[in-house]
Protein backbone atom coordinates (compact mmCIF):
# COMPACT_ATOMS: atom_id res chain seq x y z
CA UNK A 1 0.00 0.00 0.00
CA UNK A 2 1.30 3.49 -0.51
CA UNK A 3 1.34 6.54 1.68
CA UNK A 4 -0.40 9.51 0.05
CA UNK A 5 1.70 12.48 0.75
CA UNK A 6 -0.78 15.46 1.59
CA UNK A 7 -0.11 19.51 2.05
CA UNK A 8 1.41 21.02 4.95
CA UNK A 9 0.26 24.01 4.50
CA UNK A 10 -2.49 26.12 2.59
CA UNK A 11 -2.51 25.75 -1.32
CA UNK A 12 -1.91 28.53 -3.46
CA UNK A 13 -3.68 28.68 -7.12
CA UNK A 14 -0.36 28.00 -8.58
CA UNK A 15 0.39 24.39 -6.61
CA UNK A 16 -3.89 23.56 -7.10
CA UNK A 17 -2.92 23.72 -10.89
CA UNK A 18 0.27 21.74 -10.46
CA UNK A 19 -1.08 19.08 -8.87
CA UNK A 20 -1.65 16.04 -10.35
CA UNK A 21 -5.32 14.65 -11.72
CA UNK A 22 -7.42 12.57 -9.73
CA UNK A 23 -9.91 10.84 -11.44
CA UNK A 24 -10.88 8.84 -8.51
CA UNK A 25 -12.23 11.42 -6.10
CA UNK A 26 -13.88 14.28 -6.20
CA UNK A 27 -11.13 16.47 -5.07
CA UNK A 28 -12.08 20.71 -4.44
CA UNK A 29 -9.81 23.78 -2.86
CA UNK A 30 -11.56 25.71 -0.03
CA UNK A 31 -9.69 28.48 0.85
CA UNK A 32 -6.55 26.73 0.59
CA UNK A 33 -7.30 23.50 2.07
CA UNK A 34 -7.33 20.89 -0.06
CA UNK A 35 -11.04 18.38 0.44
CA UNK A 36 -10.88 15.12 -0.90
CA UNK A 37 -14.57 12.94 -1.40
CA UNK A 38 -15.08 9.97 -3.00
CA UNK A 39 -16.68 10.39 -6.44
CA UNK A 40 -20.60 9.99 -6.38
CA UNK A 41 -22.58 6.97 -6.98
CA UNK A 42 -23.56 5.98 -10.38
CA UNK A 43 -27.20 7.20 -9.97
CA UNK A 44 -25.68 11.42 -9.30
CA UNK A 45 -23.13 10.63 -11.89
CA UNK A 46 -26.12 9.64 -14.37
CA UNK A 47 -28.36 12.73 -13.04
CA UNK A 48 -25.74 14.95 -13.72
CA UNK A 49 -24.91 13.75 -17.20
CA UNK A 50 -28.21 13.57 -18.47
CA UNK A 51 -29.14 17.08 -16.78
CA UNK A 52 -26.33 19.09 -18.69
CA UNK A 53 -27.28 17.14 -21.43
CA UNK A 54 -30.77 18.50 -21.18
CA UNK A 55 -30.32 21.50 -20.37
CA UNK A 56 -27.88 22.38 -22.84
CA UNK A 57 -30.47 21.10 -25.66
CA UNK A 58 -32.64 23.74 -24.47
CA UNK A 59 -30.79 26.47 -24.12
CA UNK A 60 -30.05 29.12 -26.49
CA UNK A 61 -27.38 29.64 -28.84
CA UNK A 62 -25.59 31.69 -26.32
CA UNK A 63 -25.28 29.40 -23.68
CA UNK A 64 -23.63 25.89 -22.97
CA UNK A 65 -24.12 23.36 -20.13
CA UNK A 66 -21.35 20.84 -19.01
CA UNK A 67 -20.86 18.88 -15.96
CA UNK A 68 -17.99 18.85 -13.65
CA UNK A 69 -16.32 22.51 -14.46
CA UNK A 70 -14.05 23.69 -12.23
CA UNK A 71 -14.92 26.74 -11.37
CA UNK A 72 -12.60 29.59 -9.82
CA UNK A 73 -14.92 31.40 -6.56
CA UNK A 74 -11.73 33.41 -4.81
CA UNK A 75 -8.40 33.58 -7.09
CA UNK A 76 -6.63 35.77 -3.85
CA UNK A 77 -5.30 33.94 -0.92
CA UNK A 78 -5.90 31.54 -0.13
CA UNK A 79 -7.52 30.61 -2.94
CA UNK A 80 -11.46 28.97 -3.77
CA UNK A 81 -12.03 26.47 -6.50
CA UNK A 82 -15.29 24.35 -6.72
CA UNK A 83 -16.82 21.50 -8.81
CA UNK A 84 -20.85 22.13 -9.26
CA UNK A 85 -21.82 19.21 -10.76
CA UNK A 86 -23.22 21.40 -13.79
CA UNK A 87 -22.24 24.83 -15.28
CA UNK A 88 -23.83 27.00 -17.72
CA UNK A 89 -21.50 29.72 -19.19
CA UNK A 90 -21.63 31.99 -22.27
CA UNK A 91 -20.60 30.21 -25.28
CA UNK A 92 -17.96 31.91 -26.11
CA UNK A 93 -16.14 30.47 -22.48
CA UNK A 94 -17.02 27.11 -23.16
CA UNK A 95 -15.47 27.22 -26.69
CA UNK A 96 -12.03 28.51 -25.37
CA UNK A 97 -12.11 25.39 -23.72
CA UNK A 98 -10.58 26.27 -20.65
CA UNK A 99 -9.18 24.76 -17.35
CA UNK A 100 -11.56 25.77 -15.24
CA UNK A 101 -14.13 29.07 -15.50
CA UNK A 102 -14.46 31.96 -13.66
CA UNK A 103 -17.31 32.59 -11.01
CA UNK A 104 -17.49 36.05 -13.13
CA UNK A 105 -18.17 33.55 -16.44
CA UNK A 106 -21.22 31.53 -14.91
CA UNK A 107 -24.58 32.10 -15.35
CA UNK A 108 -25.81 28.66 -13.16
CA UNK A 109 -24.17 26.64 -10.92
CA UNK A 110 -26.39 23.11 -10.13
CA UNK A 111 -25.36 21.19 -7.26
CA UNK A 112 -27.12 17.13 -6.91
CA UNK A 113 -27.36 16.49 -2.98
CA UNK A 114 -25.23 12.98 -2.83
CA UNK A 115 -24.91 11.47 1.35
CA UNK A 116 -22.45 14.11 3.17
CA UNK A 117 -23.17 16.86 0.50
CA UNK A 118 -26.55 18.35 1.91
CA UNK A 119 -25.30 20.89 4.45
CA UNK A 120 -22.06 22.10 2.19
CA UNK A 121 -24.62 22.37 -0.61
CA UNK A 122 -27.42 24.02 0.76
CA UNK A 123 -25.30 26.61 3.07
CA UNK A 124 -21.93 26.75 2.19
CA UNK A 125 -22.32 26.74 -1.63
CA UNK A 126 -24.98 28.66 -1.24
CA UNK A 127 -22.92 31.55 0.28
CA UNK A 128 -19.97 30.86 -1.74
CA UNK A 129 -21.71 31.32 -4.76
CA UNK A 130 -23.74 34.53 -3.83
CA UNK A 131 -20.55 36.01 -2.89
CA UNK A 132 -19.10 35.37 -6.00
CA UNK A 133 -21.69 36.99 -8.23
CA UNK A 134 -23.39 33.55 -9.51
CA UNK A 135 -26.58 34.73 -10.86
CA UNK A 136 -28.36 31.40 -10.59
CA UNK A 137 -27.62 28.62 -8.07
CA UNK A 138 -30.27 25.16 -8.03
CA UNK A 139 -30.26 22.41 -5.78
CA UNK A 140 -31.07 19.06 -6.96
CA UNK A 141 -32.52 16.62 -4.32
CA UNK A 142 -32.66 12.90 -5.35
CA UNK A 143 -34.75 12.45 -2.04
CA UNK A 144 -37.89 11.09 -3.63
CA UNK A 145 -40.03 12.92 -5.00
CA UNK A 146 -37.05 14.23 -6.93
CA UNK A 147 -36.89 18.70 -6.33
CA UNK A 148 -35.86 21.73 -7.63
CA UNK A 149 -35.16 24.30 -5.34
CA UNK A 150 -33.63 27.10 -7.76
CA UNK A 151 -32.46 30.74 -6.34
CA UNK A 152 -31.88 34.10 -7.99
CA UNK A 153 -29.01 36.05 -6.95
CA UNK A 154 -31.04 39.39 -5.90
CA UNK A 155 -28.60 42.36 -4.19
CA UNK A 156 -25.75 40.24 -3.39
CA UNK A 157 -28.15 37.67 -1.67
CA UNK A 158 -30.05 34.56 -3.02
CA UNK A 159 -33.82 34.36 -3.11
CA UNK A 160 -35.71 31.40 -3.96
CA UNK A 161 -37.30 31.83 -6.96
CA UNK A 162 -38.70 28.03 -8.09
CA UNK A 163 -38.95 25.15 -5.87
CA UNK A 164 -40.92 21.81 -7.64
CA UNK A 165 -40.77 18.27 -7.96
CA UNK A 166 -42.03 16.80 -11.06
CA UNK A 167 -41.82 19.00 -13.80
CA UNK A 168 -40.41 22.42 -13.01
CA UNK A 169 -40.11 25.16 -15.53
CA UNK A 170 -38.11 28.69 -15.33
CA UNK A 171 -38.10 31.65 -17.07
CA UNK A 172 -34.20 32.71 -16.51
CA UNK A 173 -31.55 32.29 -16.98
CA UNK A 174 -33.38 31.50 -19.90
CA UNK A 175 -36.84 29.40 -20.64
CA UNK A 176 -36.52 25.81 -19.49
CA UNK A 177 -38.44 22.97 -19.28
CA UNK A 178 -37.27 20.08 -16.88
CA UNK A 179 -38.73 16.81 -16.14
CA UNK A 180 -36.92 15.39 -13.60
CA UNK A 181 -38.47 12.08 -13.60
CA UNK A 182 -36.71 11.44 -16.83
CA UNK A 183 -33.79 12.70 -15.57
CA UNK A 184 -33.71 8.93 -13.66
CA UNK A 185 -35.18 6.95 -17.19
CA UNK A 186 -34.15 6.12 -20.41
Amino acid sequence: MSMVTWPDHLLTLAEWEAMPADTTHLVELVEGVLLVAPRPAFLHQRVMARLATELDRQLPDNLAASPDVEVLIDAGFPPTVRVPDVVVVPTPVADRNPARVEAADVVLAVEIVSPGTGRTDRVTKLKEYADAGIGHYWIVDLDPPVSLTGYLLVAGDYEVMIEGAGVVEVGTPAPLRIDLDLLFRR
